[in-house]
């Protein structure tokens, strides 16, 4: 929608019901970023809107991929930056200068799904990178502002995929790569390479870096951390027997996430441990939804543009982790989206050293039981989606100058 004035002098790109691709919307926003223009994020302001000083590439980048965006005079917009500012509207103008680097954690045998965040980062057209355990243990982690971990098993245990899948072959391929991978690297096993790539991405965080991760890298990541210095592996997977108190000898001190939490002790079942609730959860398809929390934009900026939407309510989704079991979640992280009634939390966000994490439950929000072998989502059918929204949110937040949260 382009609305025409006496003077052109900024874009609006509106984030509310009046947008027409609001996945798009965050890719221009990140191109704009990349020709070193100053973007301002409206917290919420018409969904999270974005403000730019009007240059016409803009304006016809924003026509080429069907972004819709309306055209300010100068009094225009200073008129909502001044009503933003008042102390007594919950919004807030965040600046935005520097488009953020993205590395994309990704197999180099992609397995047979896909991953939400590279469907929507290509979507969007927005660029990242891939890296694997041998460009993290390498040290190619300080060249990233974002990192996401795709859908992975950090305990060794190879996605728990055994029961179902051993005889497949991109089970047997991704089962391969990882042991030449650990051996070339100098490992014994494949859980001990994983152990020290999640502490490498820990320093990530520590130092600054933001992470961002969905479905099982989510319990994953925090139960490998638990358990440095105790096998979890059974010798079907690491060639010895895991340690039978393994339960009694975790470490939560080291977990982003999680607390007293069980490993699943099982190696042929598909379930990692309690944190996940998807085989206990008594919530139907229809009433699948979790509602995302309402933050002070002016005291509270970071959860706020984590949740940065044009609804309130999101479809939920399935995954190999689903949504977490909110009694295990630790006191300090802060919950973004949950589902009350069925005691789940499924965004969840938390701060380490100088960086910022993000945990987010399901698959894909746009395909509620994502099976292996199923065709990707197309976003062309979706390009409003909340779900997705939360992603993109994510990707654009290391861009902003935060300032310090007061609560």
């Amino acid at each position: 929608m382009l609305v025409q004035t006496a003077k052109a002098s900024f874009i609006l790109i509106p984030m509310d019901e009046k947008q027409s691709n609001h996945l798009k919307a965050y890719g221009i926003t990140y191109w704009t970023l990349e020709q070193g223009i100053e973007v301002k994020w409206l917290l919420n302001y018409r969904g999270g809107s974005f403000l730019i000083q009007h240059q016409q590439a803009i304006a016809s980048e924003c026509l080429v991929r069907g972004v819709s965006f309306e055209t300010l005079a100068d009094g225009q917009a200073n008129n909502i930056l001044t009503d933003i500012a008042r102390e007594d509207v919950n919004e807030d103008a965040v600046s935005m200068q520097k488009a953020p680097k993205i590395a994309v954690y990704s197999p180099p045998n992609k397995q047979p799904w896909d991953d939400a965040v590279t469907l929507v980062l290509k979507y969007a057209e927005i660029k990242f990178d891939v890296v694997y355990d041998e460009e993290i243990l390498n040290g190619k982690l300080k060249d990233y502002d974002w990192l996401h971990l795709h859908h992975e098993d950090f305990t060794g245990q190879f996605g728990k995929f055994l029961q179902a899948y051993q005889h497949v072959p991109w089970y047997q391929e991704e089962v391969k790569i990882n042991k030449e991978l650990a051996q070339k690297l100098g490992f014994m096993k494949v859980s001990e390479m994983k152990k020290v790539v999640t502490r490498e991405i820990h320093k990530f965080i520590e130092n600054g870096g933001f992470l961002f991760a969905m479905c099982a890298a989510t319990d994953t990541y925090d139960i490998t951390q638990s358990a440095q210095g105790v096998d979890i592996c059974e010798s079907m997977f690491d060639g010895d027997t895991a340690d039978p108190e393994m339960n009694s000898k975790l470490n939560f001190n080291n977990t982003l996430a999680f607390q007293n939490f069980t490993i699943n002790r099982n190696p042929y079942e598909y379930k990692f441990s309690d944190i996940d609730v998807s085989t206990t959860r008594k919530v139907s398809r229809e009433q699948d939804y979790f509602t995302l929390f309402q933050f002070s934009a002016k005291w509270d900026p970071v959860p706020t543009m984590l949740c940065q939407n044009h609804v309130n309510m999101v479809k939920g989704f399935m995954g190999q982790t689903t949504a977490f079991n909110r009694s295990l979640v630790k006191p300090n992280v802060l919950v973004m989206g949950e589902n009350k009634a069925a005691n789940e939390a499924r965004y969840i966000h938390g701060e380490v050293g100088k960086g910022f994490w993000t945990f987010y439950g399901g698959h894909d929000p746009e395909d509620y039981q994502h099976f292996v072998g199923d065709p990707a989502t197309d976003l062309n059918l979706h390009p409003n989606s909340p779900g997705y929204r939360l992603i993109l949110n994510n990707v654009l937040f290391p861009a902003a100058k935060k300032k310090k949260q007061k609560t």
